[in-house]
């Protein structure tokens, strides 16, 4: 690829009125709008003060702004560009939408919250973001160390986090959500809540874990229920609130002293191979020829505690520690590494365990969030951010659900992937008749069918049918 022209003799001119560089918005937001979003806004969030009101404007700009990658309150500039304001009514400065965040009390943050957790309940009876919820469906708790610089920002403190397997103390603020999602979809975001930076994991994890499980319910999971948790979340609380909410649990439980005994009784015949990263399938025994094998044994937690001890199943997979081997010696006694989860899932032996596996995929959700509006903590204030936190998870799923009425690979696909291909095209608008506009668009344009079938599938907005 190279220039056809000298830069002598190319010029550039910023004067076209007709022009908007993310068309995608407009079928975007129409999804928005039939979702209900301002209506939720309108009856859940009441900031106080002047820059309080017209939540039901300025929650949809803020959501219109990330779903375009805006990751800073500036960034909301790019909702007044060109046209747009001949597509939209209603577009807020970048510094009323600031001003408006800073009026959150955390109060505040909760009624959004709840208007989030709606919006989603209503996204999944507009597009098909849970194909198979009414059969199995996963819900997943993890928390993420946000890193902050600013030395002014509300709730910064140090925390844990693990960057590249090494366990790290970083100034941030730490974010804990929920991920609801099936074995034929993505996961979006069912709860989300912001603490500071030195919150232990499972803080507040119980009540979360009960909203998300109400959440669930409401978005069509009427089948069963996994959630899923890593060893921090390991205690009686959280998972005493899953089973009062009708879910199965399955959790990281950590290798302390009773559970290296469980391990211990489980006998040799008992262990069976998995398929795992090296393992190879042999055609005469037909079984797999594994490092890795799982076994389970009943287990009874939190005994010490009166009324919440749990009995349930102790599912261990165990690999093949290499690194134990001395130089230059054969194997004389196999050494192990053990991995544990407590659960009272219903599934068999090897299934249970795959399935607890797949709880890494709410790392996939927190990378995705943070190549895009979590790229920062854009106050100071910690109301503000944890508003901010819930507005992502909004945009998050309005995402997931423009995609999944594009095509079946955007349906999967990663936000970023979305916001470049369906979103950031650019346009002409041209009006003609009574109130009618057309959007010109790139001819050529590689991903035309994809756009047209989410303009197509979203419709006019609610108010206008």
């Amino acid at each position: 690829m190279r220039l056809l022209h000298s830069l002598a003799k190319t010029h550039a001119s910023f004067d076209d009125p007709d022009l908007v560089s993310h068309a995608g918005l407009v079928p975007v937001m129409a999804l928005a709008q039939r979702a209900g979003l301002p209506d939720l806004a309108a009856g859940h969030v009441r900031p106080a003060g002047e820059c309080g009101v017209n939540a039901h404007l300025k929650v949809p700009c803020l959501v219109a702004g990330m779903a375009a990658g805006a990751d800073s309150i500036d960034d909301m500039g790019l909702l007044r560009h060109g046209a747009m304001p001949a597509l939209f009514g209603g577009i807020r400065a970048p510094s009323a939408l600031g001003s408006h965040l800073r009026c959150y009390t955390w109060g505040n943050v909760a009624q959004l919250e709840k208007a989030g957790r709606g919006f989603l309940t209503e996204l999944c009876r507009e597009a098909p973001l849970l194909p198979g919820a009414d059969t199995l469906a996963f819900i997943d708790i993890d928390s993420m160390q946000k890193r902050v610089y600013g030395h002014n920002k509300q709730g910064a403190k140090f925390g844990h986090t693990k960057i590249q397997g090494k366990s790290l103390l970083v100034r941030g603020l730490n974010a804990l959500a929920a991920t609801i999602s099936t074995p034929l979809s993505a996961p979006v975001i069912a709860a989300t809540r912001l603490r500071g930076g030195n919150a232990a994991s499972a803080r507040g994890a119980a009540s979360l874990a009960a909203r998300a499980i109400g959440t669930a319910r409401d978005c069509g999971c009427t089948g069963t229920i996994v959630v899923r948790l890593d060893s921090a979340f390991c205690n009686a609380a959280v998972i005493g609130a899953v089973r009062r909410g009708g879910a199965f649990f399955s959790v990281t439980a950590p290798l302390n002293a009773g559970i290296r005994a469980a391990i211990a009784a489980i006998p040799d015949d008992a262990w069976t191979a998995i398929k795992y990263p090296r393992a190879i399938w042999d055609d005469q025994l037909g079984a797999w020829i594994s490092d890795a094998e799982v076994g389970e044994t009943e287990y009874t937690a939190f005994a010490s505690k009166k009324g919440q001890a749990v009995t349930a199943r102790l599912i261990v997979r165990r690999v093949r520690d290499l690194n134990k081997k001395a130089a230059g010696q054969g194997e004389l006694v196999p050494a192990w590494r053990h991995h544990a989860v407590f659960t009272d899932s219903p599934f068999v032996l090897v299934q249970a365990e795959g399935q607890h596996r797949d709880h890494a995929i709410v790392e996939q959700v927190f990378a995705d969030v943070s190549s895009g509006p979590l790229a920062h903590m854009p106050s100071g204030v910690f109301a503000a951010n944890a508003a901010w936190v819930a507005i992502a998870a909004m945009a998050h799923n309005l995402l997931r659900a423009a995609g999944a009425l594009a095509s079946l690979p955007f349906a999967k696909a990663r936000a970023a992937t979305i916001r470049r291909d369906l979103i950031a095209v650019a346009a002409r608008t041209a009006r003609h008749g009574r109130g009618h506009i057309t959007l010109h668009l790139p001819e050529g344009w590689h991903r035309e069918q994809e756009w047209r079938s989410l303009l197509a599938a979203c419709g006019p907005p609610a108010e206008a049918a």
